[in-house]
């Protein structure tokens, strides 16, 4: 709409040259948080540096339909929807103010709509370039296995990428001093938990089995769940330990358990 006034002075053109005059229409202006045009002090950045960020096409399309017109109270609308919806009359008169916390929650929401597999392929170059290599087979597997985890703690491709970096760690240690307490805290009681999941290793079960053996040693499950997560991520957060077990299966878990132990 900065260009608003120029159409007064194109009109003259028009009449004067005997030509049809065309229908003008004014789209607002994108705004930075301080309520200034968007422009390089805001960090404004090509659509090219999203994708970088691990944004997705259709959140943008649809934040950007977004930010300059409106139907309803609508707030997901897919490329289909905004074809067939889209006027001029929904074209709003105030300048809008981009928001990254708006576009990545819609990120958030289009990554929870993909398909597992597919999402997978589109986060395997934010994977390996963290990782350094290409993923094997069974890590791929890993991924897969925990993608309905990660992806609901994710908002990005580079976050859905850093949630699962675990997964591609073949000998996990303890991330930080926290994580070396927590270990230390639980090691005594780590081999007779995994004795007595392995009984009875489902993914029904795992966490029921894990909350009664830990009411026999009077202990929290929260507690209890921590440790279990450092001897097999080297972690003290993300998806839950137990969904983490049903992934790695009894044998691997087992594994990292036995050579987390080793290191304290």
């Amino acid at each position: 709409d900065d260009h608003l006034t120029n159409a007064f002075r194109q009109k003259h053109i028009y009449d004067a040259m005997g030509w049809k005059l065309p229908v003008f229409a004014h789209v607002p202006m994108i705004h930075g948080p301080d309520g200034g045009k968007l422009s390089k002090r805001h960090g404004a950045l090509g659509v090219g540096e999203y994708q970088k960020m691990g944004i997705f096409s259709e959140a943008m399309c649809n934040y950007l339909l977004r930010l300059g017109w409106a139907k309803g109270n609508e707030e997901i609308i897919p490329r289909d929807k905004a074809i067939e919806w889209f006027d001029l009359a929904g074209i709003g008169k105030s300048p809008a103010k981009f928001d990254m916390d708006k576009l990545l929650h819609l990120n958030s929401h289009y990554m929870k709509e993909k398909e597992d597999a597919a999402l997978l392929d589109l986060a395997l170059p934010f994977i390996e370039e963290k990782t350094g290599r290409l993923l094997s087979d069974q890590e791929k597997t890993y991924y897969l296995a925990a993608m309905n985890d990660l992806k609901d703690r994710a908002r990005t491709l580079i976050d859905l990428a850093d949630a699962g970096l675990f997964l591609t760690v073949q000998d996990p240690a303890p991330e930080n001093e926290k994580a070396t307490t927590l270990l230390k805290e639980n090691a005594a009681l780590l081999p007779d938990l995994m004795n007595m999941l392995e009984q009875n290793w489902h993914a029904d079960t795992l966490f029921e089995t894990a909350k009664e053996f830990a009411a026999s040693h009077d202990m929290k499950i929260g507690q209890l769940a921590q440790g279990l997560r450092v001897a097999v991520t080297g972690q003290t957060k993300g998806p839950s330990v137990f969904h983490i077990l049903q992934v790695f299966g009894a044998e691997e878990s087992r594994r990292r358990l036995t050579h987390s132990l080793e290191q304290i």
